[in-house]
């Protein structure tokens, strides 16, 4: 029965307060209730109006009116302290999983408005206070826990102005999905292809490239020369000889990892996303069906981190997510 009651309301919200990247609240949207101070206000003025009927005392009913018009007319402030307030999301946040992503957030107020506090359950509430006319901008840390896209249920904008006797609150629902990344896992063994293609000649040279040979494996070489596809078909062993003064920019292949599950395969890869920044070494990202080329640098690293994080959402449709997916090609 609960469950039912909680699924009820939960659908009367969404359709109250529909998905949106920017919410104008009013009347139709802000919900108010008394908080615990002001019930137990509310208590008090019954006594005493109890109090006042028993004894026929003309100043106890003047008090217990008066405190009740302040009651009423703390309801007011507070619904009007909120009403006419405009919250947008500027930007939603990137980051592994695992980790608190950072939300930009923006409130404009065309009255002077004070004690607005924006939140996330089980997160510390952000408080801003505005004058008439001015928009402030915050950052909401709200923390996620698997990789793709994650988008917000619901951040609440809530004040109890100017007396805490109430609450009034509504929520902003974003609509722009964040791209979350997998979390590093640094590979046991570093299984990363070292050449373009489907597999190694024995011999290729080629005009302002390298030469790269075929031996097979020795005991000491290192598992990121081995040639693992060649392995995989045939169980031949070898492992690349690069020759040169070039060098050659290693590539970073979902392929590499025969036999790992999806998930690890690129928590594995970023990982070593990070690994080739800090050493400041150019690299390729080879996914199924998408290519990223060697580079190097903080835009190279994002969009390597992107599409690991989107990997795997392809069928996800909406403009805000065929957006974050473009943003990696």
């Amino acid at each position: 029965m609960k469950k039912t009651l909680q699924r009820r309301w939960q659908y009367w919200i969404n359709r109250r307060i529909p998905r949106s990247d920017r919410c104008r609240f009013d009347r139709h949207s802000i919900f108010i209730l008394p908080t615990g101070a002001g019930v137990l206000f509310g208590v008090l003025l019954l006594v005493m109006l109890i109090t006042g009927i028993n004894y026929q005392n003309s100043l106890i009913y003047l008090l217990t009116f008066m405190l009740g018009a302040v009651f009423v007319a703390a309801m007011h402030q507070t619904h009007n302290n909120l009403s006419g307030l405009e919250l947008t999301l500027l930007r939603p946040g990137e980051g592994f999983a695992g980790d608190d992503l950072p939300f930009s957030l923006r409130i404009a107020a065309d009255h002077e408005a004070q004690g607005i506090q924006l939140s996330y359950p089980d997160q510390s509430p952000l408080t801003l206070t505005l004058s008439r006319a001015e928009m402030a901008d915050g950052v909401l840390s709200i923390p996620v826990r698997q990789r793709g896209l994650f988008t917000p249920d619901r951040i609440r904008i809530e004040t109890r102005f100017p007396f805490g006797l109430l609450k009034a609150w509504s929520w902003l629902r974003p609509e722009t999905p964040a791209v979350v990344y997998p979390r590093p896992i640094r590979p046991v063994h570093a299984m990363e292809a070292v050449a373009d293609g489907e597999e190694l000649e024995a011999t290729r040279i080629s005009p302002g490239q390298d030469q790269v040979e075929l031996r097979p494996w020795r005991e000491g070489d290192l598992s990121a020369r081995i040639d693992w596809k060649r392995f995989a078909r045939n169980g031949d062993m070898s492992v690349a000889d690069w020759q040169g003064e070039q060098g050659s920019p290693q590539w970073l292949d979902y392929d590499a990892f025969p036999g790992v599950d999806r998930e690890l395969r690129l928590s594995y890869l970023a990982s070593l996303v990070l690994a080739r920044e800090t050493a400041a070494q150019p690299y390729g990202l080879r996914l199924p069906g998408l290519r990223l080329e060697p580079d190097l640098g903080a835009s190279h690293r994002a969009r390597c981190l992107r599409a690991l994080g989107l990997f795997g959402f392809e069928r996800q449709t909406g403009s805000a997510v065929t957006a974050a997916r473009e943003a990696v090609q």
